[in-house]
């Protein structure tokens, strides 16, 4: 059994799809419980998670934007010891390997003694849907940074590749940094977006600052300052593709244009 947290996400939702398809059986882990099989939980209370994990051979751990501020992720790996779950697949972020982010979450993993993978992916294609609201109201993108260009990664190669690392042991004790296949930024976003509705959408490019009030009111400040340091001054590292997907799942990524389409309702 594979326990998922962050199960209503957007990539354990997907993950939850692609090990059913597989046949495994999943426990669908989040702050709400969502039908069967699945059970309320919070990160930031470790011991919430002990009736999830019962019997769990392998899981899935995510952690929600705001648990660096109150959490203690090594007290949720000594839970996830106890329970004799014996691989953990850790959803971490480029920005580990860059420096921009804190390793806590990896340290507290890597020097547990379970079978571990980690995966880095960087900026996600599923962000564009902060402007769906203003998108589907008054057809307008609004953004800082809007030339800059990142390889936006796709959640559901996220979850494709967490579920090979979950169901497959031999991926234990590695790193792969996950990103889309191309560099594209919000001006060229909207134009996607733009052709998955048929519809113009307007960009209006926002200041920094203005970028910063918005963000506080749902991330902590100090994952707005390093998300508005990777969305404006990018590293040459995080603005390169990396080939982990396509060589983990034998398919080139997917583009920012096939996630516009597929989630087109959302901005119509």
């Amino acid at each position: 059994m594979i326990v998922v947290t962050g199960a209503t996400g957007n990539v354990g939702r997907p993950l939850i799809e692609s090990l059913a398809a597989a046949g495994e059986q999943v426990t669908a882990v989040s702050r709400r419980a969502a039908g069967p099989q699945s059970f309320a939980a919070d990160m930031s209370r470790p011991e919430s998670l002990k009736p999830a994990l019962e019997g769990a051979e392998a899981a899935f751990l995510m952690t929600p934007p705001d648990f660096l501020a109150d959490g203690d992720f090594g007290a949720v790996v000594d839970v996830v010891r106890a329970a004799g779950v014996q691989r953990v697949v850790l959803l971490s972020s480029q920005g580990v390997g860059t420096g921009r982010h804190p390793s806590i979450l990896e340290d507290a993993l890597t020097g547990s003694g379970l079978d571990w993978t980690i995966l880095r992916p960087g900026n996600f294609n599923s962000n564009a849907f902060q402007w769906a609201e203003s998108i589907r109201t008054r057809r307008v993108l609004e953004a800082p940074y809007g030339d800059v260009l990142l390889p936006a990664v796709d959640p559901a190669d996220i979850a494709d590749v967490a579920a090979l690392a979950l169901r497959d042991p031999n991926h234990s004790s590695n790193i792969y940094t996950l990103t889309g296949p191309q560099p594209i930024g919000p001006r060229l976003m909207a134009a996607a977006i733009a052709d998955a509705v048929g519809e113009p959408v307007q960009f209006v490019e926002l200041t920094p600052q203005e970028a910063e009030i918005r963000m506080l009111t749902y991330m902590p400040a100090p994952v707005v300052e390093a998300t508005l340091g990777v969305l404006g001054t990018p590293t040459p590292e995080e603005q390169t593709p990396t080939l982990d997907i396509e060589r983990l799942l034998g398919r080139p990524a997917r583009t920012f244009t096939d996630w516009a389409t597929r989630n087109a309702p959302a901005f119509s």
